[in-house]
């Protein structure tokens, strides 16, 4: 039987049986059966929630809608932020555009020998990587700033939510206060989200940058897309990098490297622990913390980041004690700080495209002496201290130049710290009273008058039109005949000093003193000789100085040379203020030698130095609202100036008094230790000859009987004593 049929067997007559094929039912023939009926289904009981089930419902309905609406906008927020980190990845430039992110440069000042004293403008210390840094330096900001900064992808979840739990906690709303920001979103605010300040933003530079810095919600929003696409332009290392190149860090100091030579002296590649700890520590906020301001409260905020520094495995316990130790102290050059009314002078006298709006970093060599500065400040602080009463709010100037016209100290106020403060050396413009007088000698002296030529002072009354008649007086009410001009000079008389001005020609004596600098609107009448116009302490200085050289005018300078950072040859070079000849050098030998009696025997007593000639002259104006002293010796010209601001009168002083003291301790200082220069005036004895009589006069009543003592000297002891009495200023 072939496998396709099964075989049956048929029995046969023969009774054998055959074989015979089964018959092969077809699929198809067959029958269909027909399916069993299904039982009916009963019908769903509706399901019972119950009471519960019925009070969770809408929740459960609230929810699945919220999961639905959730997801999907996730997704949109996703697309969104994508989008936004795409953009800003587009437009961020390379690390090097991004290092240096000033909108001006910065200006060095150097003192005569080349040393920095003091700086102006933002100072970038060049571009830096964090393999040229100092490790402690990377330590201290990222253990101080983010110690999760390797970690996380620009944005830490973890420190936002541990800032708003610090600003709940300390009574403030979530996001005031404490923000969370990683280094890669203090970042992205010192690029101001890729927007550069330009004056067409209508805000000053200063009111862009706090503008970047807000905290609001949605800056922190717009942070996040940039944050990460920093992330993903730039390494860690290099996130790190542009940090240290643009956090500002107090004192003009843009940049670590400009902070570490600013504070420090020394390159950022070697700063130590404790440096690294104080530097770290002044970012949050820079001007409070910077060791110029106050170096006790920076070595608190750097022993502060020295903790975390150690607490995260950054130092040693032994690394830790010794920093803690021996915190980090200001260079000489940093801790100084004077010299700051100067500088401001010197930064206003150049050219603004290489000063104030400079866009290059540049060195300016001046004239200051740093010695003499010192001298200066500290003889001003010692007078006020040891004969102003307390409380007092009289202030003081004080200038110091050679005889070229070469500044060498300035100080414009009695608070001599800081920066952009009001300069009464230079800004304040005050009536000079009889310092003015030498002026008007001077012009008489170039005319032909000599030092012992006789002038009379007496009673005088001068016409002036307009104002009726002008009868000047002496300051102590008495007159004295006859007198030479060096006794008038010396006694600071002023009717000799009117009628001498009269004698020799208003506009003469105008002229002599504006070439000698004293060039603002002077006054018509008689009353020029007496000093009731204005002028600077800067600019009296400048013309005295004048008197010392030998009649030659001068321009007070601070500049020396102007040179681009990494030239060699500067763009500016000043090496003399010397301008034109205004008297002849004999008549200015002669008025050299007249102010030296008015120290030695005059009303500038208290100015004399011992075993060193003095010259100058004594001013008080009106009221005594003014009190000058100015002189000189064979070195230097000395000004000094004190009054209120307010223009109230001072309380027994003269130009005599404390000025005269003022410029005594200057002086002093000044001289210590130096060789005795003799000023240039004549030699009375050789020069010793009959007086030829002046020139015309107005008549004149007999000579009054002259006074055994000065009256002026008589004066000041009482005013000096009136002032013990009642309380000097």
């Amino acid at each position: 039987m072939s496998g396709n049929e099964q075989m049956a067997k048929t029995p046969t007559r023969s009774g054998k049986g055959r074989l015979v094929a089964e018959r092969r039912r077809s699929a198809l023939a067959e029958p269909k059966r027909k399916p069993k009926p299904k039982a009916a289904e009963k019908p769903r009981a509706p399901r019972r929630r119950g009471l519960l089930g019925w009070l969770l419902w809408p929740f459960a309905v609230l929810l699945r809608v919220f999961w639905a609406v959730a997801w999907r906008g996730a997704v949109v927020v996703a697309l969104i932020v994508a989008g936004a980190v795409a953009y800003n990845y587009a437009r961020i430039p390379d690390m090097a555009s991004l290092a240096d992110g000033r909108a001006r440069g910065s200006v060095t000042l150097t003192d005569r020998s080349g040393e920095v004293f003091a700086w102006r403008g933002d100072n970038f210390g060049g571009l830096v990587t964090t393999e040229g840094v100092s490790e402690h330096l990377v330590n201290a900001v990222v253990a101080s700033e983010d110690k999760r900064f390797y970690w996380h992808p620009g944005v830490d979840p973890r420190g936002i939510a541990g800032a708003m739990r610090t600003n709940i906690q300390a009574g403030r709303g979530p996001f005031s206060g404490s923000g969370g920001s990683t280094i890669t979103q203090q970042v992205a605010k010192l690029l101001c989200l890729g927007t550069d300040w330009t004056p067409a933003t209508g805000m000053t530079e200063a009111e862009f940058e706090a503008d970047c810095r807000r905290g609001t919600v949605w800056r922190k929003v717009k942070e996040i897309p940039y944050a990460l696409a920093l992330e993903l332009k730039f390494t860690k290392d290099e996130i790190l990098a542009i940090y240290l190149n643009r956090a500002y860090l107090g004192a003009g100091a843009r940049g670590f490297a400009a902070a570490s030579q600013r504070y420090f002296g020394t390159s950022v590649a070697r700063l130590d622990p404790q440096q690294a700890a104080m530097l770290s520590g002044l970012l949050p906020a820079p001007s409070f913390y910077a060791p110029t301001a106050n170096l006790e409260r920076a070595q608190d905020r750097g022993a502060v980041v020295l903790g975390l520094m150690h607490d995260q495995g950054y130092l040693s316990s032994a690394e830790y004690q010794q920093a803690l130790a021996n915190p980090a102290t200001l260079s000489p050059a940093a801790g100084q700080d004077t010299g700051g009314y100067f500088a401001d002078w010197v930064m206003e006298t150049g050219p603004d495209f290489l000063t104030s709006d400079t866009t290059e970093d540049v060195i300016m060599r001046t004239t200051l002496d740093k010695d003499i500065q010192r001298a200066a400040e500290e003889a001003l602080a010692h007078v006020f201290e040891t004969q102003v009463r307390d409380g007092s709010e009289a202030q003081a100037a004080i200038v110091v130049m050679s005889a070229d016209g070469a500044v060498r100290a300035m100080v414009g106020g009695r608070n001599t710290r800081g920066a952009g403060q009001f300069n009464r050396a230079t800004q304040a413009v005050r009536q000079t009273g009889s310092a003015f007088k030498p002026f008007v000698y001077a012009a008489a002296l170039d005319l032909g008058w000599r030092y012992d030529s006789t002038v009379f002072d007496g009673p005088l009354s001068i016409q002036v039109p307009g104002s009726g008649i002008y009868s000047p007086e002496n300051y102590s009410r008495e007159f004295f005949g006859e007198v030479t001009l060096t006794e008038a000079l010396a006694r600071s008389l002023n009717t000799a000093a009117v009628r001498l001005s009269e004698n020799v020609g208003r506009d003469i004596v105008r002229k002599v003193a504006a070439d000698f600098g004293l060039d603002r609107e002077m006054a018509d009448g008689p009353a020029l000789a007496l000093g009731v116009s204005e002028a600077t302490l800067l600019e009296m200085t400048g013309a005295y100085a004048g008197i010392l050289n030998g009649g030659t005018s001068v321009t007070p300078y601070g500049l020396s040379s102007l040179t681009l950072r990494g030239e060699q040859t500067p763009l500016l070079d000043h090496d003399s203020g010397l301008g034109e000849r205004v008297i002849q050098e004999d008549a200015a030998r002669q008025l050299v030698y007249m102010m030296s009696r008015a120290v030695e025997a005059g009303t500038g007593t208290r100015a004399r130095l011992e075993g060193r000639p003095v010259a100058g002259k004594t001013g008080t104006t009106q009221a005594a609202r003014d009190a000058w002293f100015v002189g000189f010796t064979g070195d230097y010209v000395a000004g000094v100036w004190m009054g209120y601001d307010d223009n109230t009168p001072l309380t027994g002083v003269t130009g005599g008094g404390l000025p005269a003291e003022i410029w005594h301790e200057t002086m002093t200082r000044v001289h210590e230790g130096t060789p005795v220069t003799p000023l240039p005036m004549i030699d009375v004895a050789r020069e010793a000859r009959p007086a030829p009589q002046p020139q015309a006069q107005a008549p004149r009543p007999a000579p009054q009987p002259q006074p055994q003592s000065e009256p002026d000297l008589a004066e000041r002891i009482l005013m000096d004593v009136l002032g013990t009495v009642f309380g000097r200023e």
